[in-house]
């Protein structure tokens, strides 16, 4: 590399266990985690929060209403059982635990993302970057310093300064700071994942010269942590529909409590204000109100555990209803790095002339697809025989399928599909040879790429590409077909050699020789069906299909239209993450779906607690089954465990329901049969008990 620095950068220390240690210090340690979200509960309090959250609102306005009646018992106008000021208390306590404890749960969501977040600042740190000019000088400038575009040098032992490209160079990157990986990651220009770098990344060995991708406050750890701190955080569209829900829901139990209220009147058997908040409070389903927003907020806390960026929860939670994949093939299906097995002679050329034409075509070709060809080419004793001043890189193009160089006296070196290379010696006048089909298939048929290699109007020979399918990603693809989702193909290989993979890899259908707008039209297609459409892709000829589909997957190695057009961006560049992410967005609504049916089959249990003692001059002691001892210990065990199992359900609302590779029927049938009739069957115990405490303890 033709630079060399004229001063030793400076730069602070970094250890790239940092980030690491900082997540392990916060969860082994989770005191400083609930401090903070017992602080932010009582924050919560303030009107200005709490309003947001109509169920919980009707409770904390309920306390208030309850807390009068503590202080003027009288002001009820109705007889109340024993000592009225001491029930109306202790409801007054209950109802305000309620709604610190449904605070408790969103904060403490939030506090996780939180202290992920300050993790990650800590491994943010001020260096002073090497900024390389046209003139090839190079100057000291501090890192806040630099934007996108800017050229930097870097040596053994630099930090990063900033996300960016290399451009040149070969070197060792530890990036164990940000991934958690110990194995230093090579880096070199010409390739998508390895010739991305990420900032506060540390340089290992050798040197590198780094193209400037995002500027300050914009890069991958800043990133992270708006996300895990909640910056970004918004309902989606179904948690705001059932906020409706729940907010109208709220309304019928207070216009039926109502209606009870003139009709006890009615019989002779009035009930005090105090007695129907408490009936209000536990017909209102406070356990999902006070829920819903630490599921979403856990939601989106998986999705950057999994160093994902979601532009809005509503892109995770679209992945949830997802029930059509579109993936590529390479990077996805396939290890990504296909590389030249084997040179096939044709056309009565020798191994050593099809090898001279192949490195011909492939010297300016810095993928490792065309790195390996030139390899395989120089084993073979080939050698390029044209002025290399004068020759100029074709860059290869979906549309043409074509790339190569053309060399001096205006000769043309090319290699891309048969079928493409086929026609571009058919315009220049040449012939097919009639071993070329037979070749093709064999390879095809093995499940690898065959390109084939011309110089202007003749082909010279088929080099094999072999690519491997990713391990496990059959039993993978069975999963997603388990759960109804259905899983397209697209690939630029010709029909044998997709039909190859796709049924190696399970996947229910393919498209071979796809172009960008094949894309286009399988998303509108599917989408024309009534489909919920996720994609995968990194380039600007990517743009269009990603913007179309429902859910848009770019990798973070890819162009900033693909960037601007998806909603959710991977980090680690991972096409198979597309797998995980519908995972994700399912078990965010399988979650908040789940807790839903408990809190609304609990209400079955507090109604048959409640509604016997409200109208004693009436006969319906009958429906007091549970055989509570008194009217103000059915009232306050049906409030202690509306209260109670709020915080008992955090766990399970933070790290979501265990995800079963079944179809929507069985899950249906599982959910309804564990969350609905255990959400009957386990206040009807927990109510009792706590009635029996009660009475033993002489509360009331």
């Amino acid at each position: 590399m033709n630079v060399a620095p004229t001063s030793k950068a400076k730069s602070s220390t970094f250890r790239a266990g940092d980030r690491r240690q900082a997540l392990k210090q916060a969860k082994i340690n989770p005191k400083k985690l609930y401090l903070r979200a017992i602080r932010d509960a009582f924050v919560k309090l303030h009107p200005r929060y709490a309003i947001k959250n109509p169920v919980i609102f009707l409770v904390w306005l309920g306390t208030l209403v309850a807390l009068v009646f503590a202080i003027a018992p009288n002001l009820s106008g109705v007889a109340q059982e024993n000592d009225p000021q001491l029930f109306n208390g202790l409801l007054t306590g209950i109802l305000f635990l309620t709604v610190w404890l449904a605070n408790f749960a969103e904060a403490l969501a939030e506090g996780r993302g939180k202290a992920q977040a300050d993790a990650l600042r800590a491994t943010k740190s001020e260096t002073i970057a090497k900024k390389l000019a046209l003139d090839g000088t190079i100057s000291e400038v501090p890192s806040m310093s630099l934007r996108q575009g800017d050229t930097i040098y870097l040596v053994a032992g630099d930090i990063i300064p900033a996300d960016g490209k290399v451009i040149m160079g070969v070197a060792s990157v530890d990036e164990s700071a940000i991934t958690g990986e110990t194995v230093p990651i090579l880096k070199e220009s010409g390739s998508d994942v390895a010739g991305s770098v990420i900032g506060s990344t540390r340089i290992i060995t050798d040197e590198l010269i780094i193209r400037i991708t995002a500027d300050p406050d914009k890069g991958f750890i800043d990133q992270m942590i708006a996300l895990l701190a909640g910056k970004q955080r918004s309902k989606t569209p179904n948690e705001i529909t059932l906020t409706i829900v729940l907010g109208v829901l709220s309304l019928v139990s207070l216009l039926a409590v109502a209606t009870l209220a003139v009709f006890a009147y009615y019989v002779e058997s009035p009930v005090s204000v105090p007695i129907l908040i408490a009936l209000f409070v536990a017909l209102l389903p406070t356990t999902i109100g006070g829920l819903l927003s630490a599921i979403g907020i856990a939601g989106m806390d998986r999705v950057a555990q999994f160093n994902i960026i979601a532009t809005s929860g509503k892109a995770v939670e679209a992945c949830g209803n997802v029930n059509t994949l579109i993936l590529d093939k390479t990077g996805t299906i396939t290890l990504g790095n296909r590389l030249a097995e084997e040179f096939i002679p044709i056309n009565g050329h020798s191994l050593q002339e099809m090898a001279h034409i192949a490195l011909a075509a492939s010297v300016f070709d810095d993928t490792p697809e065309g790195k390996s060809i030139i390899r395989l080419a120089q084993s073979y004793g080939g050698q390029f025989e044209f002025d290399l001043n004068q020759a100029v890189g074709v860059e290869f193009s979906e549309v043409t399928r074509i790339s190569g160089t053309n060399l001096s006296g205006g000769r043309e070196a090319r290699k891309g599909a048969v079928g493409a290379i086929i026609e571009f010696i058919r315009l220049r006048n040449g012939q097919v040879p009639p071993e070329l089909n037979s070749v093709y298939e064999s390879i095809s048929q093995q499940g690898g790429t065959p390109l084939a290699v011309c110089l202007d109007q003749e082909i010279y020979g088929l080099i094999y590409l072999k690519d491997i399918i990713k391990p496990g990603i059959r039993e993978r693809f069975g999963q997603l077909r388990r759960m109804g989702i259905n899983t397209i193909m697209l690939t630029g290989d010709n029909q044998i050699t997709a039909a190859v993979i796709a049924h190696e890899a399970g996947v229910n259908e393919f498209i071979a020789e796809a172009t960008p707008e094949d894309k286009v039209r399988v998303i509108h297609r599917e989408q024309a069906a009534g489909k919920v459409v996720a994609m995968t892709g990194d380039g600007t000829n990517d743009a269009p299909a990603l913007a179309k589909a429902n859910v848009g997957v770019v990798m973070n190695t890819g162009t900033q239209a693909a960037k601007e057009a998806a909603n959710i961006i991977d980090l680690d560049s991972d096409p198979t993450k597309l797998i995980d992410i519908v995972s994700i967005g399912q078990q965010l609504l399988m979650t908040r779906g789940v807790i839903t049916t408990f809190s609304f089959a609990n209400n079955i249990a507090k109604y048959f607690a409640i509604i016997p003692f409200i109208f004693t001059a009436t006969n319906l002691q009958s429906l007091n089954i549970m055989n509570l001892s008194s009217a103000n210990s059915a009232v306050l065990s049906t409030l202690i465990y509306n209260a109670l199992i709020i915080p008992a359900l955090i766990p399970l609302a933070l790290r979501g329901v265990q995800l079963k590779y079944l179809t929507a029927n069985q899950l249906l049938q599982r959910h309804l049969l564990i969350y609905g009739f255990g959400g009957i069957i386990v206040p009807f115990i927990a109510i009792k008990l706590i009635d029996l405490l009660m009475a033993t303890t002489g509360w009331v």
